[in-house]
């Protein structure tokens, strides 16, 4: 059994799908008027249970696990493919690192409805460019924004809106998202004066080598685009349609982040936290510490606070905004095998899922938002303990539950990522299409769809862009 990607155009979902009839009340608008996409980079369904484990000692707890839509998504990268007696009949499968994806070529498939090879960003596998869901949005008028735990122009932000040939052109990556894209908002790590730990780097310091730390500055744009962010206003593309591009307001401090969250907002707001790569799952000390054991430190704004800020920035668009909001280090607490601070930066992602319900629900409810919930991919193949292949065949046991609190019993089997399936789950105007979508059947899992349905289903509840009508 093997999924393959269909060439059915998404417009033939049921003539315009009895316009979405399952997930909200009759409406006359043609579409959502607000689409965030939320990702948690890395996370699989051991990676949801075992921080709801935590947080409330049961799984199926978090408010998206009640969601009308539930399925699982496949993220293979071009020439790659899921087979579920494959994958069910040895352990080891998932775990093949030629046999899944990456962030770059994941968020490309999300971002634009087409597969792409590993390192890629907006490009096809011909590496020519793709359009971006954020320029769909662009086109029907709303604001469209990215912000992420991790460094603005990483992986999944950048497949979200950038064209690159490499997911590490950091610079060229972020120099396109600052002067190129038509976003209104930009917040992400990457500041190059502060360290991982929120402290600034004096100049002339020494690492443990001995040798002088130097200033990173490819993750802003380089230092160029640095000086010219530090000015405090820097000027980017047209924003408005206006034919005139239009300037950033460029934010650092972590009250002005929380002061972003009410009231009026500036047109175009690009917030970088004194922190260099993570918010903070790269902090110093203990790294391999249970939960919480190593304080925060460094004040620098949360995830749902930057989310907060992010959607009262954009909800001033009559036409309504699309936001992708991505929990980063989910990924790399996978990459390290740190159960801890997975449970950390998970539960950071569950807050922020729970600011952003909060938000729906007090403007317009689901019949004006759609919400989805994803990941890019696996990582770092989490199971329950004593998992494995045993007498020749494979095992695969649940997470030990220890109680609220504490660290469940889990066993990582790699450092990289995995071709398993991962959750999806979706709410408000149009989820039902997704349910249309998921033509393939897990034995475990169930009903899956693609990744790349997911930019093709937004796509047609966007539908033509206003300048393409007339």
């Amino acid at each position: 059994m093997r999924h393959t990607i269909k060439s059915t155009n998404v417009i033939c979902f049921l003539a315009v799908a009895v316009l979405i009839a399952g997930c909200h009340p009759a409406s006359a608008q043609l579409g959502p008027k607000n689409i965030i996409v939320m990702i948690s980079d890395g996370c699989g369904y051991n990676h949801v249970d075992a921080a709801s484990l935590y947080q409330y000692g049961k799984t199926a707890k978090q408010p998206y696990e009640r969601f009308p839509v539930k399925l699982a998504m496949a993220t293979y990268a071009d020439g790659q493919d899921y087979d579920p007696d494959r994958v069910w009949a040895d352990f080891n499968d998932v775990a093949d690192s030629d046999g899944c994806t990456d962030s770059a070529a994941a968020a490309t498939a999300m971002s634009t409805g087409v597969k792409t090879f590993k390192g890629a960003i907006g490009l096809g596998p011909d590496k020519k460019p793709l359009t971006h869901t954020v320029i769909r949005a662009e086109k029907q008028g709303k604001a469209t924004g990215v912000i992420t735990s991790v460094q603005l122009s990483h992986a999944t932000p950048a497949g979200h809106v950038a064209h690159s040939k490499s997911r590490d052109n950091y610079d060229k990556i972020a120099r396109e998202m600052i002067y190129e894209s038509p976003l209104e908002v930009i917040m992400g790590c990457g500041h190059p004066e502060y360290d991982n730990n929120g402290k600034l780097i004096e100049k002339g310091k020494k690492d443990k080598d001995g040798k002088e730390i130097e200033l990173e500055y490819k993750y802003v744009g380089g230092q160029k685009t640095w000086l010219d962010l530090k000015d405090g206003s820097v000027t980017g593309a047209d924003a408005d349609a206006d034919g005139e591009p239009d300037d950033w307001t460029v934010i650092y401090e972590p009250d002005d982040f929380r002061k972003l969250m009410k009231g009026p907002t500036p047109k175009r707001v690009i917030g970088i936290p004194k922190k260099h790569k993570t918010l903070q799952q790269e902090r110093s000390s203990k790294r391999k510490a249970d939960p919480y054991v190593v304080p925060y430190n460094g004040d620098v704004p949360t995830l749902p606070e930057m989310a907060a800020a992010a959607i009262n920035v954009l909800d001033d668009d009559p036409d309504g905004f699309f936001l992708m909001i991505e929990g980063g280090a989910v990924d790399w607490a996978g990459h390290s095998n740190q159960s801890g601070r997975l449970i950390e930066e998970q539960i950071e992602f569950n807050k922020t899922i729970e600011t952003v319900i909060k938000w729906v629900k007090a403007n317009g409810g689901w019949d004006k938002t759609l919400l989805i919930i994803t990941a890019d991919h696996e990582c770092g193949y989490l199971t329950g303990p004593d998992s494995g292949t045993f007498d020749g065949k494979p095992r695969w046991n649940p997470l030990k539950n220890n109680g609220k609190g504490k660290t469940p019993g889990m066993e990582w089997h790699s450092n990289y990522h995995t071709n398993s399936l991962v959750p999806f789950y979706a709410n408000g105007f149009g989820c039902e299409l997704f349910v249309k979508q998921a033509k393939d059947r897990d034995p475990v899992h169930g009903p899956y769809l693609d990744n790349t349905e997911l930019a093709k289903t937004i796509a047609f509840l966007l539908g033509p862009g206003k300048t393409d009508q007339n």
